[in-house]
Parts: C-alpha cells; sequence; structure tokens
C-alpha cells in the first residue's frame, strides 16, 4: 500500500493535481480523504485544499 498526498491553494488546482497523477500511473485506487483549511490573516482568507491517495 502506497500514499500520495497534494496541497494546493485551489480546488481547481488539487482537482487538476489529482486527476493527472490517476491518469498518469497505473494504480489501484483504495481511497481518497479530502480536506479543507481555512484560516485568517488580517483581512484575508487563507485556504488550503488537501488530499491523500491510497492505492496500491
Amino acid at each position: 500500500m502506497k500514499v500520495k498526498l497534494f496541497d494546493e491553494s485551489h480546488e481547481l488546482d488539487l482537482e487538476k493535481s489529482i486527476n493527472n497523477f490517476l491518469s498518469n500511473n497505473d494504480v489501484d485506487l483504495l481511497d481518497i480523504k479530502y480536506e479543507v483549511a481555512v484560516t485568517i490573516c488580517g483581512e484575508e482568507q487563507i485556504y488550503c485544499f488537501s488530499a491523500m491517495i491510497i492505492y496500491r
């Protein structure tokens, strides 16, 4: 079993990264864990979109 971690600042970038990984690698996908973190710095909201792919 292996894992691959992804971390992007925009959800569409995360989607693209995951799709590229899955289309360029012959993997037996077991699960995808997805999470969004939000923080506030001054008046700006900062998002972090991450995912962990568990595969063989």
